[in-house]
């Protein structure tokens, strides 16, 4: 046995015993890294604000919590008037139910001709095997609710004290990730950082006007339709049509939809028919204006990076793919050399025609049309030939 070969085992089972144990510890921490890759775009995100109110003498610790405090009350708000518009709209469904169940079995004894009454209905549903089953899988798993709430309410508070720190802390993170490298390399990571902090914050911006401006035109569709909780629906509809890329506005329009059939069928094809052009409208005319000097990526790569953000990390990857691609897209140009482009119609979608291609084309054809005759004066004239001889 050569003396190198137990040293190498050695090392490999080593290596192996290492890959194992931080293959197990990633998994293990996934959670956590998820929480604070969330955190620093969050904190990319507000870190203009911040800057701005450092920058006229605030304490960056300060602007950080007003401007979080801010966002707290806003989105509390949101929740509060989503939340009682649901639970008002919840009341007027149960209590409007027997009237829909009487709609419904008078339709079913008119089309199939049967007797069934709503009292059969009813105590038919009580005394059903899996309604008693339903009830019993509720009451095990209310424990389990409890606990998935009490997880997500933790991970908020922890997605907020990071995000809370890397925009508090901002100049001090960039100085203690500077200091390991040499100037060259220092320098283009403030770039990145910058660019980042850029794309991230116009990302935003850009999404919250357009939510504002599709919440107003979903708001007076509301109104004028008579549709209850119009300005709950307006607020759901401009937040969730804007930070869900590409489908956001058909999935936020599922809602408006269904309180609007509630008040009349025909109002809910009026919501459905406006959420597709007001959909048209913000791809081709809306959001390449707002989105052309802040977000500036093409829409299929948007919608293939939400996907694949999708596909990565879920719903996370979905809200930060779009950021992290311009992020990356635009760190990546100032490295790619660009030429001057031809004036070949080519490039315009033109197709080239050659002139000496339809030139060769014609002398082909006209050689197959002369050569049938030429071979029949040949013919003729060696016959006279032959003949003559």
């Amino acid at each position: 046995m050569p003396r190198w070969l137990p040293r190498a085992m050695v090392l490999a089972l080593a290596l192996f015993a290492c890959f194992q144990l931080g293959s197990w510890a990633f998994h293990q921490l996934i959670g956590l890294l998820i929480n604070i890759l969330i955190a620093f775009f969050l904190a990319l995100a507000i870190e203009p604000a911040v800057g701005r109110m450092a920058a006229r003498g605030m304490r960056r610790g300060l602007a950080t919590f007003l401007v979080f405090f801010a966002v707290l009350i806003a989105g509390a708000g949101f929740i509060v008037l989503l939340g009682s518009m649901l639970a008002g709209q919840i009341v007027d469904m149960v209590e409007d139910f027997p009237k829909y169940l009487d709609s419904v079995i008078r339709w079913i004894n008119d089309t199939f001709h049967t007797e069934l009454s709503r009292v059969e209905v009813q105590d038919s549903l009580l005394r059903s095997d899996w309604l008693r089953k339903y009830v019993q899988n509720s009451a095990s798993g209310v424990l389990d609710i409890s606990a998935t709430v009490l997880g997500g309410l933790f991970k908020l508070l922890t997605i907020f004290l990071f995000s809370f720190y890397f925009a508090a802390d901002g100049p001090r993170l960039r100085r203690a990730i500077c200091s390991v490298l040499p100037p060259a390399k220092q320098t283009e990571v403030l770039r990145a950082w910058e660019i980042a902090v850029d794309k991230t914050g116009g990302y935003l911006y850009s999404r919250g006007l357009m939510a504002l401006i599709s919440g107003v035109a979903h708001y007076i569709l509301l109104e004028i339709l008579g549709v209850p909780y119009a300005p709950a629906l307006a607020v759901w509809v401009g937040l969730v049509s804007q930070f869900i890329p590409t489908i956001g506005t058909y999935l936020a329009g599922a809602l408006p939809m269904l309180i609007a059939f509630t008040v009349n069928p025909w109002y809910a094809l009026w919501v459905l028919g406006f959420v597709v052009i007001y959909q048209q409208f913000e791809n081709y005319v809306l959001q390449p204006k707002l989105t052309s000097k802040t977000v500036d990526i093409h829409p299929a790569v948007a919608f293939g990076s939400v996907v694949a953000g999708t596909a990565l990390l879920g719903a996370v990857g979905a809200l930060i793919a779009i950021p992290a691609v311009a992020t990356l897209q635009a760190f990546l140009g100032a490295y790619v050399k660009r030429y001057a482009v031809t004036d070949d119609p080519r490039v315009h979608g033109h197709r080239l025609r050659d002139g000496r291609t339809f030139a060769r084309v014609r002398h082909v054809l006209r050689r197959g049309r002369n050569a049938p005759a030429a071979d029949v004066g040949g013919r003729h004239a060696g016959a006279d030939t032959d003949d003559g001889a």
